[in-house]
């Protein structure tokens, strides 16, 4: 089944061989050299030349669960987190924030709209009790890429932290983590990685690891430092899905010798290949291409055809779409190329696509 949504995504032979790998305890040093492999590579592709100044953090949980651990890790007591809110995603954050009754408050915009980096300063100049500012990289809602570099510049100007989640971005996307001064920034294997589900990191930046210390301990299996702590010493707080953990190896080493660069070239390629078909048959996107991420594109369904509809005829021919979210789930439908797919593969999804938008 050739995977079009934004994640879990399709693996290389490679990756899904590494899950047959020896059992192994994870209090013992081959786990150590394990994580130690799997940190190192994260450095590696995420913050060349600046390894020594952040620490790769790494978890067995979704995305959203190193999101959450950011989140309630990097707010000290008594202050606010100013959420930038333009998607299902953004919202997200802001639910985790508001669950854990913390200060909370929202810059929103309309989920085809970038963020005002002008509105962020003026709230920020107006507003000392913020002490943080999150936002996601790639709003995979829409397919919309926010201005992270304008953002980031902003929040280190008015001396606040920010927090990234740029779990389908990292790899997707270009980005300086280093040069931005971005303070956390969450990633997940299963996405633009090429990994499987269920494993997710956070990279922390060394200079801001020991203000945390100091902040109030939200949560038992998503606390940071805990996890810095105990991974500082080769092993890890809970029990993790080794399994996973060495295919997420496996994909790392298949990143690194692709080239970070290189990656985010051939998903902008592919996506510029659907989109180059799709115009031809006439569906109209939801956003215009300077808005467009290199990895999901957002479509107007066709008129008379419904989403279940097409996606059924498309799964019966081996692939699956994805719905739109919120108040577009009834208007869109998206395409993600993410993933070990080659272009054929995409020209035969678009062979199909054309198909199944015919009248039967």
């Amino acid at each position: 089944m050739v995977l079009l949504n934004p994640g879990p995504v399709n693996v290389s032979e490679r990756v899904r061989q590494a899950l047959l790998r020896p059992d192994i305890c994870h209090r013992e040093s081959e786990f150590t050299e394990l994580l130690h492999r799997i940190q190192n590579k994260l450095l590696k592709a995420f913050v060349p030349g600046a390894e020594s100044e952040y620490v790769a953090v790494v978890m067995t949980g979704s995305g959203t669960a190193t999101v959450e651990a950011a989140l309630m890790s990097s707010l000290p007591h008594g202050r606010r987190m100013l959420i930038l809110n333009n998607g299902v995603y953004g919202e997200r954050m802001s639910q985790i924030i508001g669950l854990h009754r913390l200060g909370v408050s929202e810059l929103k915009s309309d989920w085809t709209a970038r963020p005002d980096p002008d509105k962020l300063l003026l709230a920020l100049r107006q507003h000392q009790e913020v002490h943080a500012v999150a936002m996601v990289h790639h709003e995979t809602t829409t397919g919309l890429l926010n201005p992270v570099q304008e953002i980031a510049e902003i929040v280190d100007s008015q001396n606040r932290v920010f927090v990234l989640d740029a779990v389908s971005a990292l790899a997707g996307e270009t980005i300086d983590i280093a040069r931005s001064h971005i303070y956390m920034v969450t990633g997940t294997a299963g996405k633009c990685i090429q990994g499987f589900p269920g494993v997710s990191f956070v990279l922390v930046r060394k200079g801001f690891v020991e203000k945390m210390r100091a902040y109030p301990k939200r949560s038992w299996y998503l606390h940071l430092t805990h996890y810095i702590d105990d991974e500082g010493r080769g092993t890890i707080p809970f029990t993790p899905a080794v399994q996973v953990y060495y295919a997420f190896d496996e994909a790392l080493s298949e990143l690194l010798e692709e080239g970070v660069a290189n990656r985010i070239q051939r998903y902008k390629q592919m996506a510029a290949l659907i989109r180059d078909r799709m115009a031809k048959l006439g569906v109209k996107a939801l956003l215009p291409p300077d808005r467009q991420s290199n990895t999901i594109t957002a479509y107007y369904l066709p008129e008379g055809v419904s989403y279940q509809s097409l996606h059924d005829r498309l799964k019966a021919q081996g692939y699956v779409i994805y719905s739109g979210q919120g108040n577009l789930e009834n208007k869109i439908f998206r395409v993600a190329n993410m993933g070990a797919l080659t272009a054929a593969q995409f020209v035969g999804f678009l062979d199909a696509f054309e198909q199944a938008c015919k009248p039967v």
